[in-house]
Order: C-alpha cells, then structure tokens, then sequence
C-alpha cells in the first residue's frame, strides 16, 4: 500500500510542471509527441466476452483484436453497479463514498465538483478534448471540460420504434439498420475527428449505448445465436439460501427472476444480450479500424472499459445493482505503445478506479491531488509485479465489496457479510464468512473498506 502511494506522489512530482505548451510541441515527453487518448466506454457491457473465457457463447472479434493489441486485465471491477456512480466515479477519480453518488438518481452533476473531471484534466493540458455519446450518465456532461461534444438531437438510442420497456428483445413489429441507432453515428463522428489534422494531440470519448436495454438491434446480429442453442449460464437454485438479508434484498429474485421462470424467456434474453453485444462490437471494429488507418496510429493510448457487470438469473439476480462477481465485473483493455505488450494479459484485481490516473500517467499530465485511484502503469510494464492494492466497489451507503487474489468479501450496511474463495468457487455458490478460521481473511479484506462510518453516510 505505501509503495503504491508512494509511486503516485512520484508520478505527480514528475509532472507537475507541464504545460499546454510543452504538450503541444513535445517537450516534457521522452523522445516524442504526447500521445492521442481513445477513450471507449460500453454501456452496461459485462465479461462476456470472448477472450475472457466466461460465456462461451459470446462472439466479440474486434474487442478481441483490441485486447491482442495491449494489455486485458482479466479482472477489472466496478466502482460501483449502477451507469450513474460508476461513471461519476471513473471520471471524477473520486469513490462514492466521498461523493456521495451512490445509485442511479443520485444526480452526479449535483455531487462533482465542475473543473476535476479527466477530460478537463486533458483539456487545461492542451489537449483537443471531444467526447459523444455517454460518457455520463444519460449523456450530460460540463461543457467546460470538452472542446467539442457531438449533438445527438434527432438520434434514437434504441433504434426508430423501439421504446426502453420494450426490454429483453427486438419487437416483431420492428426492423432495423445498423445506422438506425445512435451508436452508429457516434462512431462515425469520433471517426471524423480522429482523422481530422490539427496542431495538438486529441483525447477522444467514444460512450456506446449498447448493450444497455432494450436488447434490440438489426436481426442479422441474432444469426450466430440461435436461439435452441442458447446455454444458460452456472447457476444453483438454492443459491440464496447462504445469503444475508441484505444481500436477498438486492437479488430480488421476486422480480426480473420470477418474470422468466414464468415466460420461459430466460434464454431468449441471453440471446437478445449476446446479439446487442454482437452490434457494440461491430461498431468498436469500425473505429478501431479507421484509427489503424489514420496517421495517429503509431501514437494512440487506447482505453476500453464497461461501466459494470451484468447477472442473468446467477443467484435469481438480474441487471447490475449488487456487489456479486457478475454485476461488478467487466472488461478493461489498455494499448499503450512501448509501454504494454500486444497480447498480455493482467490477473490481478483492479478496478476502474485506476483509470484516471493510468490515463494521465501514460500521456505524460499529472494526477491532480483528488484523485483516489492508482495508476496501474506498473502492471501495463509487468503483470506479474506485486500488487496488493484491492478493488472495490460499492452500492448505496454502507455496503461494499472488496476482491483480492482469490477473495470476495462483501460487506453490507447492517454488519452482515459474504466471504467467497474463488480459487475453489469461481461462481461464489458458497458463502463461507461464517468459518471461524476464516475470520483473519475477513480482517484483513475489511481494511481497505473506508474506516470513518460517516464516510458510508454522506
């Protein structure tokens, strides 16, 4: 811990002294121009995808390709399982336990200070600083902090015809083209202004919508996924049954669960998933491949990240909203030339905290003093170096989790708990917080849990 802290205080020392200009020319860099930022948020996006290995049935090439080119960390967590939070937290570098941004709601706007965001980070350092679609929650932003931000007015997030409840599928009465959605046209725009020539490095924000519901999009993307052939994923019946009241409370199974035990659509709604996601990644191909083409290739930091996991029916849960592996688990993919090497991969819990301030450190900009995160650039360079910083995340007041090496230790408002060891439980069937000789576990996890109560009640 203090060698992590430590390694930002240096990283911030370093940096402090860079300006716009010095961004501009390439003075302050070693050997070159700061580098471009892609920066590619995916809405609602968990860990099915292909390379990491926890739904077979996921096909997602061009996100593969992505992760062949740089560093995956296999297991990257949420701050907290909910697109409000999460993002407020990612973006500000603040947790939300200072904020007070605990859930959807919950106003970021209200609870982030203007001015302290990344973007703006990059924007006072020089930076052309252009973002579209979301980035925040439903696409807010502070104008202060782009350079440019792309009009979605006239666009349709779900597609023409397709309403938000319509939920888990495409309707019957419904067809559409791929351009028919938003994401198309936000692609198309981060497009343009990649290829655009000007004097200054660019930051650019690409925030797809899918596969956020509706799980609906042109049905060509449902071919690979038929529907007879759809696997429902690990799960047990009784898997509740160890679980504390507060954590029934946030599985619901009363709700989307005993919707599909009784439609018989719990397959259906994978597919619709696996498809949405099919969509997301064929836009991320065509981004990634105008920036291969385009004269920033060579110099381009690449950031990939979902905002939370997802559950379907694991633990008579679905959607995000609790602290479980598959709610607050997602992918997290850095390309950073001469710093990660094409087709590494990183075990080691992390969570999206570390963006911000990874971020900055690869383009050379300083960490400003509010930032709570860790640069992971130590691990881009070697990721097997010793870490023992945990990941943590956290859903409304008072409730946390903390994953580190094998363990998941959850924590909740009224004192109750869940310990899971997932060197021998990958799908967390069995909550063994209750074993005596585990009590020294449970100690050490819940140190890097905030330790001043009135901090869980802002």
């Amino acid at each position: 811990m203090k060698q992590a802290l430590l390694l930002n205080m240096l990283v911030l020392c370093c940096t402090a002294s860079i300006s716009a200009q010095e961004i501009q020319t390439g003075e302050s860099n070693r050997g070159g121009t700061h580098p471009n930022v892609l920066f590619i948020a995916v809405d609602d996006l968990n860990h099915w995808v292909t390379h990491l290995n926890r739904n077979r049935q996921a096909r997602t090439p061009n996100i593969d390709r992505l992760a062949s080119m740089g560093m995956t960390f296999t297991r990257a967590y949420c701050a907290a399982p909910a697109c409000e939070p999460s993002r407020a937290a990612l973006m500000s570098g603040k947790r939300p336990w200072t904020t007070g941004c605990y859930k959807n709601g919950d106003s970021w706007k209200n609870h982030l200070t203007e001015g302290q965001q990344l973007s703006k980070q990059f924007l006072q350092a020089g930076y052309y600083v252009a973002g579209a679609g979301k980035i925040f929650h439903s696409d807010q932003y502070f104008p202060s902090e782009w350079s440019e931000y792309m009009d979605s007015r006239g666009l349709y997030v779900a597609g023409k015809g397709v309403e938000k409840d319509n939920g888990y599928h495409l309707p019957l009465s419904a067809d559409l083209a791929d351009d028919d959605l938003m994401d198309w046209h936000t692609v198309n725009w981060c497009i343009d202004k990649i290829n655009q020539s000007r004097e200054q490095p660019f930051f650019i924000a690409c925030g797809l919508h899918k596969p956020h519901l509706p799980f609906a999009v042109p049905r060509k993307y449902y071919d690979a996924f038929p529907l007879n052939e759809i696997e429902l994923p690990p799960h047990q019946e009784n898997d509740l049954d160890d679980i504390p009241e507060a954590g029934r409370k946030m599985a619901n199974p009363a709700g989307d669960h005993a919707k599909f035990l009784k439609s018989g659509r719990w397959k259906a709604a994978i597919q619709s998933y696996l498809a949405t996601c099919a969509y997301t990644d064929m836009n991320i191909g065509r981004l990634l491949d105008a920036l291969e083409k385009s004269k920033a290739h060579d110099n381009t930091v690449i950031v990939l990240w979902g905002d939370h996991g997802w559950s379907f029916g694991e633990k008579q849960h679905w959607r995000k909203f609790a602290l479980w592996e598959e709610p607050t688990r997602t992918p997290l993919i850095f390309v950073a030339p001469g710093t990660t090497k094409a087709g590494s991969v990183c075990e080691h819990p992390v969570d999206l905290m570390a963006i911000y301030p990874t971020t900055c450190q690869l383009a050379g900009l300083p960490v400003p003093a509010h930032v709570e995160g860790t640069s992971v650039v130590p691990l881009l360079r070697n990721a097997i170096e010793p870490w023992s910083l945990a990941a943590i995340t956290t859903h409304g007041q008072g409730n946390h989790a903390v994953r580190l090496g094998p363990w998941r230790y959850i924590r909740y408002a009224d004192g109750s708990e869940e310990l899971y060891d997932h060197s021998s439980d990958e799908y967390e069937w069995n909550n063994v917080a209750n074993r005596a000789q585990l009590d020294h576990v449970k100690s050490d996890l819940a140190k890097y849990l905030p330790q001043d109560k009135t901090l869980n009640q802002k």
